[in-house]
């Protein structure tokens, strides 16, 4: 009998813990025991794991005792308040929140981008920004072929990226503008429904925001080149699943849009959707639900010789948090074996 683990997940009754637990079920995860676990005001609640209701644990101190795995989502200030418990309990935090991403001592991994990373933590591996998964699965596999210089990303981030409650304002303000009643809004600073928002977490003094720099800093430190080139502006869209993203990619080896293609074709993690003579092509409405991330729209770049321009979609709750965190903990539980 294959071993199996005890996990628990920090904030078990969120929009991405909720997706954890559809995931670890889905992916058949060996699991022990499953400890879910959230705030004091989630005591009382239960979630459904394999047809079993759980209770809903409060997060304290000792609630890590006998883990093996934490799978985190809860916010970074309560992964940072319990991390040391964490460790302390002899578990390791997969953590899907920006407390640690940028900690030199703590690895920042996508499984289909650099795997061999896991093993070099110390009790914490941290989950990327959901845009940075989804646009680092299919560069990756296009940089080992021909080493990407520099990257210009444009996104557009579906609102339930920002939670429950800006879905639920999504849907009210379409209903709202149906009814010809007075749009309201509390969770953006501006209408979201049938509107776009260039501004997605705060501005830095670069004029960068602070999610845009997320993409910089995470695809250096991942690609384990300090020196690749990254711009990005990110954008907050009337969507309820699923980011997209216009990516420009300068490679020092030219790559043709054929070549691309084989290489993506072949790549873990990507599907290729690209006819668009057919009208073919990634869009939110067929990605959302799935683990993929889907890329088309490939051509060559007419402004740079050594340029490429794609287009790719991924659900940002799934491969862009809770798929990945679970992948990362099957590579961690397959390299303890």
């Amino acid at each position: 009998m294959s071993k199996q683990y005890r996990v628990g997940i920090m904030g078990a009754t969120g929009a991405v813990g909720s997706v954890m637990l559809e995931i670890l079920q889905e992916r058949k995860f060996p699991i022990a025991e499953l400890r879910p676990l959230a705030s004091a005001r989630s005591v009382g609640k239960a979630v459904t794991y394999q047809g079993e209701s759980l209770p809903v644990q409060e997060m304290k101190a000792d609630s890590f005792k006998g883990l093996d795995i934490v799978l985190a989502s809860a916010g970074a200030s309560v992964s940072k308040q319990f991390v040391q418990n964490v460790k302390e309990a002899g578990a390791v935090m997969i953590d899907n929140t920006s407390a640690f991403r940028m900690d030199a001592d703590v690895p920042l991994v996508v499984p289909e981008v650099n795997p061999e990373d896991i093993f070099t933590h110390h009790g914490v591996i941290a989950n990327p920004n959901c845009s940075t998964i989804i646009m680092l699965v299919p560069l990756k596999p296009l940089h080992d072929a021909a080493k990407i210089t520099r990257i210009v990303v444009s996104t557009y981030q579906a609102v339930s990226g920002t939670g429950a409650k800006a879905i639920a304002e999504l849907e009210q303000q379409t209903r709202q503008w149906a009814a010809g009643a007075e749009i309201t809004h509390e969770v953006y600073p501006y209408q979201i429904a049938f509107n776009v928002l260039p501004q997605i977490d705060v501005f830095l003094e670069n004029g960068y925001t602070k999610e845009e720099m997320k993409m910089v800093n995470e695809t250096r430190k991942m690609f384990h080149d300090p020196g690749i080139m990254v711009s990005a502006t990110t954008v907050r869209v009337p969507v309820f699943t699923s980011h997209s993203e216009a990516i420009h990619i300068e490679t020092e080896k030219k790559l043709t849009p054929a070549q691309a293609r084989e290489i993506l074709a072949q790549a873990p993690g990507v599907k290729v959707i690209d006819e668009p003579a057919q009208k073919k092509y990634p869009m939110p409405l067929f990605t959302s639900g799935q683990d993929d991330v889907y890329v088309g729209r490939i051509r060559e770049d007419v402004s740079h010789p050594h340029g490429l321009a794609l287009w790719a979609v991924g659900d940002q709750l799934r491969k862009g948090a809770a798929t990945n965190a679970v992948q990362i903990a099957e590579i961690l539980i397959r390299g303890k074996k």
